[in-house]
C-alpha cells in the first residue's frame, strides 16, 4: 500500500453506505466498513460487484488500482486516522445521533464527517456534537458509484475549511458536489423526486396510470431531457428563438389550472399499497434486484458515455475526471499504451466487442505511441501531425463487456517519415485478443503533404526503433 493512498470510513454499508465504498474502493482508496449487521459482508460483495463491472467503463483508461476493503467491528474502528467519514445509518435523527457522537470520539478534529441523509438539515445533525462545523450532509444519489451527484450542505455554522476539504476529496473520486446555499429540508434534489412522487401516487389510485405506464412516460420523455440538460435548459429550448421568457408567457397560467395535486397526498392505505406493488411485480418482478441493478448500470454506462463523447452534463465530469487517472504503467522494454475496461456499448448482438472498437483500441494506442515521441497536441496545433496510411488488425479471441484489456506496443520501423508500430491486445490472463499493425506518415497539416518531423520528434521516434529492434519481432505472418 502506498503512503499516499487514502483512507475513507463508511459508517452503515447498506445501499447507499455500499455504494460509497464502491466509489472509493474503485478510485483507489482504502475503505474502512462498519455495520452490524451480519449480511453485511454478502451484501457488500455485491454492490462491489456490480460497481467493478460499471464504473470503469466510463472512462477510456484504467482506474487506479483497487484500495483495500476492511469489515471492522466498531465505528472507533472504522473512523481511526481516516482522511473522510461517510456516514449512511438509516433516517432516524436519534440513532444518527448515537452514531456521530461514536464517530467525534474516535476522529480527529478536523476530519469531514459527511451525511448520507436526505432529509435532515446540518443544524439538527450536530445537535450536541463536540465539533459540529465540521459535519455537514453530503446526499448522494443512487448508485453511488455511477451518478455523481453529491448534495454538500455545510448550513450556516459549517466550517468552511473542513467543507471545502470534503470537496476537494469527492471531486477527486469522480463525484459533482453541488453546494446548497442554505438549510432546507429535503435539500433540492428531493424536494423535485417528492412532487413528482405524489403526483404519481394519485395517478394510480385514481386508476388514471399503472406504475408501468408512469415509468414509460418518464423514460421515453422528459426523462431523457432532463439527463442532459436538466429543468430550466429544457424549458428554454420550449420557448423557441425567443427563449425563457417567451416559454413563461406562454405556459405559466396553466400553473393556476388544476392540473396538480402537489398540495396533498392520497393515504396509504393497504389497498393502495398492495395495489402498487402488485403493479410493480407485474412490471419488473420476472427479474431479481441484482438483475435489475445491472440493467440500470448498464443503461446509464450507455447513456453517460454518449454524453462524454458531447462533452455534455456528467459526461463532461468524466472526461475531466479521466485525465487526472494514472497512464497505464510500462510493460517492461515494450510500451503500455491501453489500459482499460471494455464497456458495454462497445459489443455486439452476439455479446463480444466488434470490429470497430479493435480499430479504437489500436487507434488509441497509436494516439499514445505518437504522444510518446512528442508529437501531442501542441505539436498537432503547431501544423504537424502522423496519419495512419496502412493498417492491419488480427482477431483472434472473444472480446466480452466488462473485461479489462491492455495493449503492449513496439516500433517495428522509425526513420524519415515513417513510423510504424505494432500492437498487442490482451485480457488479465495474458491472453492474446488481437494484433494490430499501423503504418504512420508523418505530414504537414498546411500542406496536407508528408513531411520530415521536427528533429525532436524524429530523433526519439529513431532512438525508440533502435532499442525496441532489440526485442523479440512479431511473426511474419502477424505483418503486413
Amino acid at each position: 500500500m502506498s503512503a499516499a493512498t487514502k483512507t475513507a470510513a463508511i459508517i452503515g454499508g447498506g445501499v447507499i453506505g455500499g455504494a460509497w465504498a464502491a466509489r472509493f474502493l474503485l478510485n483507489g482508496w482504502d475503505v474502512r466498513l462498519f455495520d452490524p449487521d451480519p449480511e453485511a459482508g454478502r451484501k457488500m460483495s455485491e454492490v462491489l460487484g456490480n460497481a467493478r463491472h460499471a464504473l470503469p467503463m466510463l472512462y477510456e483508461t484504467a482506474l487506479p488500482p483497487e484500495g483495500m476493503l476492511t469489515h471492522v467491528k466498531t465505528v472507533a474502528e472504522a473512523v481511526a486516522g481516516a482522511d473522510y467519514i461517510q456516514e449512511s445509518v438509516p433516517e432516524r435523527l436519534d440513532l444518527k445521533h448515537r452514531v456521530l457522537a461514536e464517530i467525534e470520539a474516535a476522529a480527529a478534529p478536523d476530519t469531514p464527517i459527511g451525511s448520507s441523509t436526505s432529509g435532515f438539515k446540518p443544524s439538527e445533525l450536530r445537535e450536541g456534537a463536540q465539533h459540529p462545523g465540521r459535519i455537514f450532509v453530503a446526499h448522494p444519489f443512487n448508485p453511488v458509484y455511477l451518478l455523481p451527484l453529491i448534495e454538500l450542505v455545510p448550513g450556516d455554522a459549517g466550517d468552511m475549511a473542513i467543507v471545502e476539504k470534503a470537496e476537494a476529496l469527492l471531486r477527486s473520486v469522480g463525484l459533482f458536489p453541488l453546494r446548497v446555499r442554505a438549510e432546507i429540508d429535503a435539500h433540492i434534489a428531493d424536494r423535485f423526486l417528492e412532487a413528482v412522487w405524489r403526483e404519481a401516487l394519485w395517478l394510480v389510485k385514481d386508476g388514471i396510470a399503472t406504475t408501468e405506464e408512469i415509468d414509460n412516460a418518464i423514460r421515453y420523455g422528459f426523462g431523457l431531457r432532463w439527463a442532459q440538460m436538466g429543468l430550466f435548459e429544457t424549458y428554454r429550448i420550449a420557448g423557441g428563438e425567443a427563449g425563457m421568457a417567451h416559454f413563461i408567457a406562454q405556459f405559466g397560467p396553466c400553473l393556476q389550472w388544476p392540473w396538480t395535486k402537489l398540495m396533498d397526498v392520497p393515504e396509504l392505505t393497504d389497498d393502495l399499497v398492495k395495489k402498487i406493488a402488485d403493479q410493480s411485480d407485474a412490471q419488473s418482478g420476472a427479474l431479481s434486484i441484482r438483475e435489475l441493478e445491472r440493467l440500470r448500470d448498464n443503461n446509464l454506462v450507455a447513456m453517460m458515455r454518449a454524453l462524454k463523447q458531447q462533452g455534455a452534463a456528467a459526461g463532461k465530469l468524466i472526461a475531466e475526471h479521466e485525465t487526472g487517472l494514472p497512464k497505464p504503467a510500462q510493460a517492461g522494454d515494450l510500451v503500455r499504451t491501453v489500459e482499460r475496461i471494455v464497456p458495454v456499448d462497445w459489443t455486439d448482438y452476439n455479446g463480444h466487442m466488434n470490429e470497430s472498437r479493435y480499430g479504437q483500441v489500436f487507434s488509441d494506442a497509436a494516439d499514445a505511441m505518437m504522444k510518446l515521441v512528442g508529437a501531442d497536441e501542441a505539436y498537432i496545433e503547431s501544423g504537424k501531425s502522423y496519419f495512419t496510411v496502412d493498417a492491419r488488425i488480427r482477431y483472434l479471441n472473444e472480446t466480452l463487456a466488462g473485461q479489462r484489456i491492455h495493449v503492449d506496443s513496439q516500433v517495428l520501423e522509425g526513420k524519415g517519415k515513417k513510423y510504424r508500430v505494432f500492437h498487442r491486445m490482451k485480457n488479465e490472463a495474458g491472453e492474446e485478443l488481437a494484433t494490430g499493425e499501423q503504418l504512420m506518415i508523418h505530414v504537414d497539416l498546411t500542406t496536407r503533404r508528408s513531411s520530415v518531423p521536427d528533429a525532436a520528434v524524429l530523433a526519439k521516434v529513431e532512438a525508440l526503433a533502435v532499442s525496441h529492434s532489440a526485442l523479440p519481432q512479431p511473426d511474419k505472418s502477424e505483418l503486413l
